[in-house]
């Protein structure tokens, strides 16, 4: 895990968790065309929109069942809508102090429409946590979760991950990621376990 310290006057710091997933499953780029073009045999239908793996941005993924104690067996989708790489003053103006260790970072801004389509009430921050930056160099990195204070981004506001969602409700958001300095994001990805490959809304750059 990389540290972050966020530099507040008074105060010992605030500590951000940004996880880096390596290796996951990312051969055979093939695998993941699934259902972007023509079916991959005769199963048509039902059956080929739950196999679709490509999804546009703005074209919401299939319902998805949580995997919290808390809202066991709600219904959700989740909608990729806009990607956007940030600069270095981005991160230089954010507020948090990077560990060198890490080398320089840029952070990526995606907009997402949680929606809840059926079940127990859930919280918005259940819904958007499998989301994944996948960049150009094939490196995937999780949201960057700052803990004890918030980091400040241009026009991506921190979402309040605590509020709750009943069926029929959405809530757009933004969420930072942060990549390594000249690398691009290249797909955002849901993940779906460790037995499907990810859902994936690639990136035009």
């Amino acid at each position: 895990m990389r540290r972050w310290t966020r530099a507040v006057p008074a105060v010992a710091g605030a500590v951000a968790l940004a996880v880096v997933l390596t290796g996951c499953g990312d051969s055979g780029a093939g695998k993941k065309s699934r259902g972007s073009g023509s079916s991959d045999s005769g199963a048509a239908g039902a059956s080929g929109a739950e196999d679709k793996q490509t999804f546009r941005l703005g074209e919401a993924s299939p319902p998805k069942e949580s995997d919290m104690k808390a809202s066991s067996g709600a219904m959700y989708t989740v909608t990729p809508t806009k990607v956007v790489t940030g600069t270095p003053a981005d991160m230089k103006n954010s507020g948090l102090k990077p560990d060198e260790k890490d080398g320089p970072q840029v952070p990526v801004y995606v907009w997402s429409t949680l929606t809840h389509k059926s079940g127990k009430i859930m919280e918005v921050g259940d819904m958007d946590d499998d989301l994944v930056v996948r960049t150009d160099r094939g490196q995937r990195t999780r949201a960057l979760i700052v803990i004890l204070g918030e980091a400040t981004w241009p026009d991506c506001p921190a979402p309040d991950r605590d509020k709750k969602l009943s069926a029929g409700q959405s809530e757009r958001i933004c969420t930072a990621f942060l990549i390594p300095e000249g690398q691009k994001a290249a797909a955002v990805e849901l993940t779906q376990g460790f037995y499907k490959e990810p859902l994936e809304w690639p990136v035009a750059n």
